[in-house]
């Protein structure tokens, strides 16, 4: 009896590693605890504890405990890297548009938009310091603040840029309306309509969205969901296509979280350099990498004003406070210029308190805090997709941020996928969405910036059911075909 409740414990407990409810280095139940939960001996639980030893799964520390020693192996593999396709107009912004509007219904489990959760957000930080900054600077809080921006908070975003490994100068700094805003003021700068820029393959849908709006072709860079975008391939593509700018993520990169290694990045930006092509810089999930300190940005390499940097506060502090900025070097009088006709700066109110909780020094804690649990949530998702989706799905490893992208078997059809979750109140971001070609057509990608619950484990075992029954529709349409053609 008692080898058998010791095999009992021991079974439940792996399987509680296994699911990732213990992260790597964290203690599981002291011996007094789980015997008292369990009600068996202490000699049985450590019985228990020395099977999962056996197994590698936990290891003993002298006076501390016992402590998780690896999770469960993450088998699924990564997807392939994506394939050349020519330049082209960008048509698909009716499509990502209807879908976007649809997958933003209350009372939807959000794993589309990637957007994270009220509670990964110092909102209430954030609300102390926007308090403060209306009842005391309400003068000037409720003011125009012209382009480049609330001085103070440039001051702070360049303490900040030296986290990614660039030196700038406050005065270099352009606060926006976001990261999009950003991106727009850079693309509009650099390029006239009909210009070509290349980006990475899937590419970021507001990108794409804006290419459409300002009449830009593009053209789509081959990119491995581990080390990003092909430098063979887009050096191919520049010396045949007269490409304009680059615009790129080397840090966890949307959709795949692609990071690429600092040789590569330095390789890239004297690509570009020598041929003259602009490089803007999408680094909006920069200050989410788990290893912080271990990475760069683009623009730590740039010595000869090629790179436009743009970055915000969305995804980190809130998305709706709308603060981000540019970098833009040699074109900054033409993006203060451009702002200044358009939206003047970002609203004041916001720009004030960002710098104030900035100033305050709780944002590094902050971000230390989130790192941890996107990571853990990451775990979370990836093992459960794993377990839950048909066999043949090929996950990613991002080294950042909180998105995961899905490549799934067969011909499964992910935009069906998306109105069929739609339906059971669950919403994904499908491969369309990322591309101007059918090539992810298959493909989708999962916002893991919400807590790893209940709902959430509900939604992934929904969302595998729905892939399943896909590929069973298939297996039976093909069955029914091969007999009427007998």
């Amino acid at each position: 009896m008692a080898s058998l409740l010791y095999q009992q414990i021991a079974q439940q407990l792996a399987e509680d590693i296994h699911k990732g409810f213990y992260q790597p280095g964290e203690r599981v139940p002291s011996v007094r605890k789980l015997s008292t939960q369990k009600g068996v001996s202490h000699a049985t639980v450590l019985q228990a504890y020395a099977t999962l030893e056996d197994q590698g799964l936990i290891r003993a520390r002298p006076q501390s405990g016992y402590y998780v020693h690896r999770t469960p192996a993450l088998t699924a593999p990564t997807p392939s890297i994506s394939r050349a396709e020519p330049p082209y107009a960008v048509t698909r912004s009716g499509i990502i548009s209807q879908i976007l509007s649809q997958a933003r219904r209350s009372g939807v489990m959000p794993l589309g938009a990637a957007v994270p959760s009220s509670e990964f957000l110092p909102l209430r930080a954030l609300h102390q310091q926007m308090s403060k900054v209306t009842r005391f600077h309400a003068q000037r809080a409720f003011s125009y603040t012209f382009s480049p921006g609330y001085e103070p908070l440039r001051r702070q975003v360049a303490i900040r840029m030296r986290d990614a490994g660039a030196v700038v100068d406050p005065k270099e700094i352009v606060i926006t309306n976001g990261c999009v805003e950003a991106l727009q003021l850079c693309l509009r700068t650099v390029t006239s309509p009909g210009d070509l820029i290349a980006t990475e393959s899937p590419s970021y849908y507001g990108l794409l969205q804006l290419c459409e709006l300002l009449g830009l072709r593009v053209i789509e860079i081959p990119t491995d969901p581990e080390t990003g975008l092909s430098l063979e391939a887009l050096q191919g593509a520049a010396d045949q296509w007269p490409i304009k700018a680059l615009v790129v993520t080397s840090r966890a990169g949307n959709p795949m979280g692609a990071t690429m290694s600092e040789p590569r990045q330095r390789k890239l930006v004297g690509m570009m350099a020598q041929r003259g092509i602009q490089i803007i810089e999408d680094d909006i999930y920069g200050e989410l990498m788990f290893d912080h300190g271990r990475s760069k940005a683009l623009k730590a390499f740039d010595c000869s004003d090629t790179v436009l940097y743009c970055s915000s506060f969305s995804k980190t502090i809130s998305p709706g406070v709308r603060t981000g900025w540019v970098i833009a070097g040699k074109h900054q009088d033409a993006i203060e210029k451009l702002q200044t006709f358009t939206t003047l700066s970002a609203c004041s109110v916001s720009q004030m308190a960002v710098a104030a909780y900035l100033e305050n020094g709780g944002y590094d804690r902050h971000l230390r805090y989130i790192r941890h649990e996107y990571r853990k949530n990451l775990s979370h998702f990836q093992l459960a997709v794993q377990q839950h989706f048909p066999e043949g799905t090929q996950i990613t490893r991002p080294r950042g941020g909180f998105i995961l992208w899905l490549s799934l078997p067969g011909a499964i059809d992910t935009q069906l996928m998306f109105n069929r979750a739609l339906e059971r109140g669950i919403s994904i971001a499908p491969g369309v969405v990322f591309s101007n070609t059918d090539q992810f057509n298959h493909c989708l990608r999962l916002n893991c910036g919400i807590p790893w619950d209940r709902n959430a484990e509900r939604a992934i075992v929904t969302l595998g059911l729905l892939a399943t029954q896909q590929l069973e529709e298939q297996l039976r349409g093909g069955a029914m075909g091969a007999e009427a053609v007998a």
